[in-house]
């Protein structure tokens, strides 16, 4: 059993090697998070917005982590959830809401994995009318645009994003 334990491990087991620069990198953009939303639900948004920064330290070169998948993915899933907010709240509206996210993304070619999640937070926790345009936007766009910007200063971070051509 040990065997097949370590098999799995070594097989499909994967250990982010960050540098200090991204450690720095994710410490700072949720300073940028906390001061987005603070006093309200700034720190729910933790899981969503943490799996959107490994995934552009992690997954660069990937579609979903492209700046439009990441910013539009983003705002159209939260986009979604606080228009299905004016109607209904609760679980199983959380969890229309993120099937009906990951259909628009998919429609608009935008599908970005922590944009279906976000959909679901107006429905549980309320952050208001404004939350795709207010917190959404602006920390997807640090995100995007300081990945950017990291990518072309240090030669540890990774090439980002994907050349167009």
């Amino acid at each position: 059993m040990g065997g097949i334990c370590r098999r799995v491990v070594n097989i499909w087991g994967m250990r982010a090697r960050l540098s200090l620069a991204q450690y720095a990198w994710i410490v700072l953009m949720f300073g940028v998070l906390a001061a987005l939303e603070h006093n309200r639900v700034g720190l729910f948004l933790v899981p969503p917005f943490g799996a959107t920064m490994t995934l552009l330290l992690e997954l660069p070169e990937s579609p979903v982590t492209q700046p439009y998948a990441v910013v539009v993915g983003s705002v159209a899933g939260a986009a979604v959830g606080t228009g299905i907010s004016w109607f209904a709240h609760g679980q199983a509206m959380a969890i229309v809401a993120a099937v009906t996210a990951f259909f628009v993304m998919n429609l608009i070619h935008a599908y970005h994995p922590p944009g279906v999640a976000l959909a679901m937070y107006p429905l549980l926790l309320h952050p208001g009318t404004w939350f795709p345009l207010a917190v959404v936007l602006p920390f997807a766009a640090a995100a995007v645009g300081s990945a950017t910007v990291m990518s072309r200063l240090l030669p540890t971070w990774p090439e980002y994003p994907r050349p167009l051509g």
